[in-house]
């Protein structure tokens, strides 16, 4: 079978979430022995469809543009047994990208109107291939899809073979070593071996793709922080993680919620310990967590028996978290005070991060 995938995405080459899912659909179809194109359109010449016709009238079945779409992408659309079109979540439907490719197609109809069903459609001139459709999105919902699906369904119909829509998926990418995380990615490899198999996947394996993967209160504080740094700094988000960069806390609660974000279980494995803070300054408070052994539970208040004690001021911590400041240089100069095991204080650079 011939797949032809349409990756409107313009961050390919690793930031991109739409070619994380594209990339594990399209790994299935390969191990079930598709052969598998990718054009990523954003780096093609495109013109927009400027509604002349001349693909109607004088040149039936070609377009007046003589670009990549013309020469290349069209005709490899049509030789294809199945189409992937991969798109971010713009404005909850394609990007400016796809819509351009796909109002593109119209050479493939002919002008005359046909009532099928009560509706008015143009009779086909080619037939098209099956189309999939993939999204990603960063809203946590998956009710941000609903424009998208509606517009993929009454525009391809019975020809949508399936459709695949990740919610939440800056987060989900932060987290692919998640073991839900990592069974929604093997699900979309296993559609993919499903497509060309059976040209549908299962309701049991969409049932795991479409898995809940994120704690919405969880990851609205998360995303909070993180933009909020973006703008405190300057930087775009590609140039964050460029950089290597943490989101700033502004509160307790959400100096917890990065604390849980950046625990790493794998790396905690047979340890136990209490660390308690006491912050001052701009945001006083105590607040605690405790880590038993890979999992970890974080709490404002008072711990009854911490470990460690760390009494700082909150936005000097908040410092050293964002590597601003070097937590071993600024406990020698003793702008932080701690009362306990110091062994627990260097073994938070093992379990974080």
């Amino acid at each position: 079978m011939k797949v032809f995938a349409i990756n409107s995405s313009a961050r390919v080459g690793g930031q991109s979430k739409t070619e994380l899912i594209l990339n594990q659909l399209i790994k299935g179809m390969k191990e079930e022995g598709a052969e598998v194109e990718v054009v990523n359109i954003f780096k093609k010449k495109i013109n927009y469809c400027v509604g002349c016709f001349t693909c109607w009238t004088k040149t039936p079945g070609n377009c007046v543009h003589l670009d990549d779409m013309s020469k290349e992408i069209f005709p490899k659309y049509m030789a294809s047994d199945l189409c992937i079109m991969a798109t971010p979540l713009f404005h909850y439907t394609v990007n400016a990208n796809l819509k351009t490719f796909i109002e593109r197609t119209l050479p493939f109809v002919q002008p005359f109107f046909e009532l099928k069903n009560g509706i008015t459609r143009h009779p086909l001139r080619q037939e098209p291939p099956p189309v999939v459709s993939v999204s990603v999105a960063g809203f946590p919902e998956y009710s941000v899809f609903e424009q998208l699906s509606a517009y993929m369904n009454y525009l391809y119909g019975k020809r949508l073979k399936a459709e695949i829509y990740i919610p939440g998926a800056e987060n989900l990418a932060q987290k692919l070593t998640d073991p839900i995380v990592k069974s929604i990615l093997d699900a979309v490899t296993q559609g993919g071996r499903e497509l060309i198999k059976n040209k549908t996947i299962s309701k049991g394996t969409m049932k795991t793709i479409n898995t809940p993967a994120i704690d919405i209160k969880t990851m609205s504080a998360i995303v909070n922080i993180y933009w909020q740094t973006c703008i405190d700094e300057g930087v775009t988000p590609k140039e964050f993680k460029k950089l290597g960069m943490v989101p700033r806390p502004d509160s307790l609660e959400s100096f917890l919620v990065l604390m849980k974000e950046g625990f790493n279980p794998e790396k905690s494995q047979g340890f136990k310990g209490c660390y308690q803070f006491i912050f001052s300054g701009e945001q006083e408070g105590d607040c605690y967590f405790t880590i038993n052994n890979g999992e970890i539970h974080c709490s404002p208040g008072s711990a009854v028996e911490p470990n460690i004690t760390i009494v700082t001021p909150f936005e000097l911590w908040m410092d050293i978290v964002t590597r601003k400041a070097d937590g071993p240089q600024m406990f020698m100069e003793q702008k932080y005070k701690v009362d306990g095991d110091l062994n627990f204080l260097i073994k938070m650079g093992e379990v974080f991060g």
